[in-house]
């Protein structure tokens, strides 16, 4: 069966250019709407720009093996090109298409477990995701070295013995990464709707992004705002957003503490809002080929390839992230998310279009609540006489 969520569109999106229309699976409409705002804004300002900085995924085969390392090390570059000619069937496709295994290397990681080493190997999966090429990979060449293992002469009978503990692909990619970023000079941000001057915009909202650099508490808070926009066009397009958060996440703990995934810098009068972050997405094989939504999603993005992909999610998690800053810096979350908001509670209590009308006159300079809005319709409903009924 299916579970539906609901489907938004972001349109007149200008990255590197070029005019999107970015599709967003998201249950909150209160975020497509901020993304859409973002996307106006710097509609005018020159747009959103993107770069892809590398696409390297990785995999490795744990083992258990007691011995002397440097053997081992030996015997694995001995080895090498038979390891490497063993998974030839499975990876010949991903070759002619200029992708497959890159390189592989074994690594001593006895210092946190005893005995423990691995075989990690860096792939390129072009356009595809890649999970089960990397996996099937992976699991042959440990199956290979296994057998080469026990096999060899040169080591002593104890050191034949090898465990492979597993075969899998990494889900922390961080050289899978992409760049997004919007700027301009300071006096372009000028605008009706923040209520202050645009430099004291800019450096209150580049302070705002400092905080988040340096305090876990805003920093998880920050970034989730940031995967808001980036979790619904992977959503949107069949790709595995648990995978994309768990990686965001770790990227952001890189140097040993969390940190905002954005980044603002304010310089000789310019005003720059980036963000890094590595996406490891696809645009052909598993829910991108049959779910029939994502197809519609990657048509209406015009069938990019997954470069083009990591460019285009980036900068909505980077347009979603100005949006929701500049509300913390301006008017207060909550205004635009109440006023969204104001809609569902609407719907829920079964509110008229003359009866929602009066409502959301009557809450316009109001805090907004369930009961608030519940109680008003009440009254709305009791001041009606039978005769007009």
């Amino acid at each position: 069966t299916n579970f539906f969520a609901p489907y938004g569109v972001v349109p007149n999106f200008l990255l590197n250019n070029k005019v999107h229309c970015i599709p967003m699976v998201i249950e909150e409409s209160s975020v497509v709407a901020a993304s859409a705002k973002a996307a106006k804004f710097w509609l005018e300002r020159g747009g959103f720009k993107a770069e892809v900085v590398s696409t390297t995924k990785v995999g490795q085969v744990h083992f258990i093996w007691n011995g002397n390392s440097e053997q081992l090390f030996n015997f694995f570059e001995e080895s090498k090109a038979e390891l490497i000619e063993s998974i030839s069937p499975l990876v010949i496709n991903m070759n002619k298409r200029g992708g497959g295994l890159l390189s592989l290397e074994i690594k001593d990681c006895s210092d946190l477990e005893e005995g423990y080493y691995q075989l990690h190997g860096e792939f390129e999966t072009c356009d595809a995701m890649g999970a089960n090429f990397i996996n099937s990979v992976l699991e042959a060449i440990g199956k290979k070295w296994q057998e080469l293992v026990m096999t060899n002469l040169k080591f002593e009978q104890a050191q034949r013995d090898i465990q492979i503990v597993m075969c899998i692909l990494s889900n922390y990619t961080p050289n899978c990464l992409v760049k997004a970023w919007v700027e301009c000079d300071v006096s372009e941000l000028e605008d009706a709707g923040l209520g202050m001057s645009a430099e004291d915009f800019a450096h209150k909202f580049s302070r705002a992004v400092r905080i988040a650099r340096k305090d876990v508490n805003r920093a998880v808070t920050h970034n989730k705002g940031i995967f808001n926009g980036i979790d619904a066009v992977v959503l949107a397009t069949g790709n595995d957003f648990r995978a994309i958060e768990a990686c965001g996440h770790a990227y952001a703990s890189r140097d040993g503490q969390y940190r905002s995934l954005s980044n603002c810098i304010i310089e000789n009068g310019k005003f720059k809002f980036e963000l890094e972050i590595p996406l490891a997405l696809g645009t052909v094989g598993g829910l991108t080929s049959l779910h029939p939504m994502s197809k519609i999603s990657l048509d209406m993005l015009g069938m990019p390839n997954a470069k083009e992909l990591m460019m285009i999610t980036a900068a909505i998690g980077l347009a979603q992230n100005f949006g929701a800053v500049r509300s913390l810096v301006t008017t207060g979350i909550q205004k635009g998310h109440m006023k969204m908001h104001l809609t569902n509670i609407l719907a829920e209590l079964k509110a008229n279009v003359d009866e929602a009308k009066q409502i959301e006159t009557y809450f316009s300079d109001k805090a907004i609540s369930v009961s608030g809005v519940k109680d008003y319709l009440k009254k709305l409903r009791e001041s009606v006489s039978p005769k007009s009924i």
